[in-house]
């Protein structure tokens, strides 16, 4: 790269080089191994991915268990512990299989305290809802007729031939 200063007249020259590059055959060998440890990477990010979804979904069921937990009855808060336990000890291992098995289970087992959660909110949350439903309608349609004085509502039609293609 040569570069000149109009101003003073200087003239600079800078080369770039390689210092370190990789040969063809470098190149080729790491292909290689790439391609020879696929199978290896991939049992790996299986691994990876069944931990981490496991991992949050015990982190989730502890909180909701722990928030919860009075909403259930005991052997169906004992089965979400058993199930609990199951995943943490699969956690411990490096087998993605196992993981994703205490994963279902726990899934299941989960299933029954969020449906414990919804059963006892329904009764209180329903009358509430019912009950303010007709005043809280009529108030926000009031409001919206106000806000929308403003709006012109228009149609146009697109006046430039479609393209096929």
């Amino acid at each position: 790269v040569n570069a000149k200063d109009v101003a003073t007249g200087k003239d600079q020259k800078i080369t770039i080089t390689s210092s370190s590059g990789l040969s063809k055959e470098e190149v080729e060998r790491m292909a290689k191994d790439a391609e020879a440890h696929a199978s290896e990477d991939k049992a790996k990010r299986d691994e990876v991915e069944a931990r981490n979804q496991l991992d949050s979904m015990v982190y989730q069921i502890e909180k909701m268990l722990k928030e919860h937990g009075d909403k259930i009855s005991g052997s169906e808060r004992s089965d979400v512990e058993s199930a609990l336990a199951d995943a943490k000890k699969a956690l411990e291992g490096i087998d993605a299989a196992a993981m994703n098995s205490a994963r279902e289970r726990l899934t299941t087992a989960s299933h029954k305290l969020a449906e414990a959660m919804y059963k006892s909110a329904q009764p209180t949350g329903g009358a509430q809802a019912g009950g303010a439903a007709p005043s809280g309608d009529g108030a926000q349609s009031g409001q919206e007729q106000k806000k929308d004085e403003g709006v012109i509502d228009a149609e146009y039609i697109d006046v430039e031939p479609k393209k096929a293609g």
